[in-house]
């Protein structure tokens, strides 16, 4: 029996994500990069670009006309928030499924494209992080918080991150006020706005924006006597690419629409 290929477009190609992602897709037997879109090295094979042999696949910057000229089975969006504001409605036009590792779209946004997606049958996977220990950390989280008294969150990325917090913590925090529903009346003065970070819930944030990071979280319990850190480090961006092809493949024959790669997790 011949094995279909997954035919795939990465927008933001040009990115550390989209390089990290053009690589990955180019090892697999059952996907083939048919597109690749970026404002930046438009013109040049994408396999060149991230340092791989060429693949016959050329960096387009028109979205609209690739679609529609490609008809990909599956377009990833790593780009930003404001650039993926544009493209959701060029995606939702040419009804192609789509796996969005973008963050910074807001509840409602969230809550508008699920809707419009399942209006149109189109399938799509929205993930704040693709990393499986990332995954694992915001279930580990939930769970404890039934047991613990509260938690406060702290995430450290790369200075070119564009929103704060992440949305890995948000998620984490959604899933922890989920799980025990508290108020929290918070008792210190800040001497400096913001010291004690944003709120969601009962979960205070914290973001930390330096060199040297990837993608890191602590999530940390108190308790009576006792403190408990559940950390998880992205060393590298390849930590995130099983999670991305587990989507891929999930969302090639999905017309479902899931906020959160725990949703087609087997945990």
């Amino acid at each position: 029996m011949k094995m279909k290929v997954i035919r795939v477009m990465v927008t933001g190609a040009a990115g550390k994500m989209g390089q990290e992602l053009v690589r990955a897709i180019a090892q697999q037997k059952d996907m083939l990069l048919v597109a690749g879109c970026d404002i930046s090295q438009v013109g040049k094979d994408a396999g060149e670009m991230c340092g791989i042999d060429a693949i016959g696949v050329i960096i387009e910057m028109d979205l609209g006309v690739t679609l529609r000229e490609v008809r990909p089975d599956v377009v990833c969006d790593f780009t930003y928030g404001e650039a993926l504001r544009k493209n959701l409605p060029l995606y939702l036009e040419n009804r192609v499924n789509m796996v969005i590792g973008t963050t910074g779209l807001t509840p409602e946004e969230l809550k508008k494209l699920e809707d419009e997606c399942k209006q149109r049958e189109i399938g799509c996977l929205v993930a704040p992080n693709f990393a499986i220990g990332a995954v694992l950390m915001m279930q580990f989280a939930q769970k404890t918080s039934q047991y613990m008294e509260r938690a406060e969150i702290i995430e450290f990325h790369h200075p070119q991150k564009k929103d704060a917090p992440s949305g890995t913590a948000i998620k984490t925090a959604e899933g922890i006020n989920e799980a025990k529903d508290q108020t929290y009346e918070e008792k210190s003065y800040e001497l400096l706005p913001g010291s004690r970070g944003g709120h969601l819930g009962s979960v205070n944030i914290h973001s930390v924006r330096l060199s040297g990071f990837v993608a890191s979280q602590e999530v940390i319990f108190g308790g009576e006597g006792q403190t408990l850190t559940i950390r998880h480090d992205s060393l590298s961006r390849v930590s995130f690419m099983p999670g991305i092809l587990l989507a891929i493949r999930k969302m090639a024959k999905s017309k479902q629409f899931y906020y959160g790669l725990d949703k087609i997790m087997k945990l």
